[in-house]
């Protein structure tokens, strides 16, 4: 065992620094200190991509936004001339749907038929 001799000529193992387990709170301190910066990068990491996730949730919820504006407009727009076409004669319009109801039926009963 070497002793090395500090400042007025007191070892370095005479301060009791080692011996008194400050180096062992001091590792532990280390270890606990390396252990949080583990961490809080995981959180920094895990709180930016949480940040990109919603940058791509806000455009897609602008985007989603802009097309139901859009189908809104198409659906006011076809409300409009079914409005337009219910003004216009009664008979007309019934006889349309009679038709299309007739052409339904025919359509069921030739598939029906053919099974």
């Amino acid at each position: 065992l070497t002793l090395v001799f500090i400042g007025d000529g007191v070892s370095a193992g005479s301060y009791g620094y080692t011996n008194s387990g400050y180096s062992v709170y001091e590792e532990e301190n280390e270890r606990l200190t390396e252990s949080l910066r583990t961490k809080v990068s995981a959180i920094k990491s895990l709180s930016i991509e949480i940040g990109t996730e919603v940058k791509n949730q806000n455009k897609m919820l602008s985007d989603m936004d802009n097309d139901f504006d859009s189908a809104g407009g198409l659906l006011g727009a076809t409300m409009g001339r079914l409005r337009t076409l219910s003004r216009g004669s009664q008979t007309k319009l019934l006889c349309y749907m009679m038709l299309f109801a007739l052409f339904v039926f025919f359509v069921i009963y030739w598939i029906i038929k053919l099974r």
